[in-house]
């Protein structure tokens, strides 16, 4: 009972924060992403995203590996990796974006909204993929 509780756990622990940024960063859509200070909050968005979902994760393997469940392990293993990843990759690229915004690139704008829903279409199937194993860890 003990361990199908932790698995619990550290899975809601992560579904949260991604749930929460499924839901707060469409709204954003709105914003026409050419000021200093729209892209400078998205790009605080997403890095504190990455950062907590990374932390989240990484935790959940220890948890898991804790309790001897190996494969559970290696999936959170995998989507700490995964944010790490895309923070390394996403966030250098909006901090570019913006540079090249408060210089004036109108190019630059739709590159940023692109990366911007990119973000998001990215954290809807990470988040699909975590609820399906959490569906699959409660069906074991």
């Amino acid at each position: 009972m003990l361990p199908k509780l932790i698995a619990a756990l550290s899975a809601v622990a992560l579904l949260f924060p991604m749930l929460f940024f499924t839901f707060a960063s469409p709204p954003l859509l709105i914003l026409k992403h050419d000021t200093p200070q729209d892209a400078r909050f998205i790009r605080g968005l997403f890095h504190h995203y990455y950062t907590v979902i990374a932390i989240a994760a990484s935790i959940g393997a220890l948890a898991q590996i804790a309790i001897g469940r190996i494969g559970l392990s290696l999936a959170m293993a995998g989507v700490a990796a995964l944010a790490f990843s895309l923070h390394r990759w996403v966030i250098p690229r909006m901090d570019a974006l913006r540079e090249r915004i408060n210089s004036g690139d109108a190019t630059a704008i739709a590159q940023f909204r692109r990366l911007h829903l990119t973000g998001m279409l990215l954290n809807v199937v990470q988040v699909g993929v975590v609820a399906w194993g959490v569906v699959k860890l409660f069906t074991l």
